[in-house]
């Protein structure tokens, strides 16, 4: 009999804790790859049609605040130009992550999305501070403002946002989808405070309604750009999924799972906000059946924590940081 922390137990590890727990979980991933990439199919076409929208009206909204003295229309505009390239990374993003896992990405290209998400919530965080450095210039040097090239521009631009909007909603709602949709909500608060703005100026003739409003807008942007940079930021630096407990998920392998003895080296991270991935090690008891073992620690896991990917490595005895001593 070896040793505990030998190769029998690594054999187990390996073995079963590869061959079956590979097959076994690519059985359930297979399955999650077609609802996700059906998924992602919808999202790619909202995406591209929010982006022409959201690009021919940038143009048209830009030159209407330019005529009309608006900074908010200008903010708006400055907003959709920054919407139009987050939206076109989104989009790109989506493209890549559909392509399939090779030597180079074997985990694929999913992180396309995450790393798009950040740099949406960035420009957002930027456009921001542009806005108030901005409003903050027009409160001490009030511009001549037009209140009904104001007011027409705006809700035409509200209505174009609200397709886009409409358009996102019925894709996958991926932390890339959602950083999108706050751009385009964002924008949508835009125009709302460019036509109240504009019917102010238009009863009062009080021009510095525009530049406040613009800041109350980028004060509400900062809050949607922050979280999905915040979200976005956790998972590029592998952070554990939302709500993870590590003691939790001993707790429950150990209850479920009688022939388990201990579980160690639990580690847990995300490719995107929808795919977490997990490696562990389970300790089993005397005479338990390996086999048996892993695919109870694997049905656990789906059925409990919805990852259908976790690398498990069976051992019979617990093996220190590194498995020290265990004979390669």
């Amino acid at each position: 009999m070896s040793p505990p922390g030998t190769q029998q137990a690594l054999d187990h590890g390996h073995d079963h804790g590869h061959d079956h727990g590979h097959d076994h979980g690519h059985d359930h991933a297979h399955g999650a790859h077609h609802a996700h990439a059906h998924g992602s199919g919808a999202s790619e076409t909202a995406l591209l049609w929010a982006l022409w929208i959201t690009a021919g009206f940038m143009i048209a909204e830009a030159i209407g605040g330019w005529i009309a003295g608006s900074l908010a229309l200008i903010a708006d505009a400055a907003h959709m130009l920054a919407d139009a390239g987050s939206l076109a990374m989104s989009y790109a993003a989506v493209r890549a992550a559909s392509r399939p896992a090779s030597d180079l990405m074997s985990y694929g290209h999913h992180r396309w999305q995450v790393l798009a998400a950040f740099v949406n919530g960035l420009a957002l965080l930027l456009l921001s501070v542009w806005i108030v450095i901005e409003a903050a210039h027009r409160l001490i040097a009030p511009a001549v403002i037009q209140p009904q090239i104001m007011m027409a521009v705006a809700g035409l631009g509200m209505l174009a946002n609200l397709v886009s909007y409409f358009v996102l909603s019925r894709g996958e709602r991926t932390l890339n989808v959602r950083s999108a949709l706050l751009h385009v909500a964002a924008d949508v608060l835009g125009n709302v405070g460019a036509l109240l703005a504009g019917l102010l100026i238009l009863l009062t003739h009080w021009t510095p309604i525009d530049p406040i409003l613009s800041m109350v807008t980028a004060i509400l942007i900062v809050r949607g750009g922050f979280r999905v940079t915040r979200e976005s930021a956790h998972i590029l630096l592998e952070g554990t999924p939302a709500e993870f407990d590590t003691a939790a998920v001993e707790r429950r392998i150990m209850a479920a799972v009688p022939t388990v003895a201990a579980v160690h080296h639990i580690h847990a991270w995300s490719l995107t906000d929808q795919r977490p991935m997990m490696t562990l090690h389970v300790v089993l008891r005397e005479g338990a059946d390996p086999t048996v073992c892993l695919a109870g620690v694997q049905g656990v896991l789906r059925a409990q924590l919805n990852i259908v990917h976790a690398t498990v490595q069976i051992e019979s005895a617990p093996c220190g940081d590194d498995c020290v001593g265990a004979v390669p």
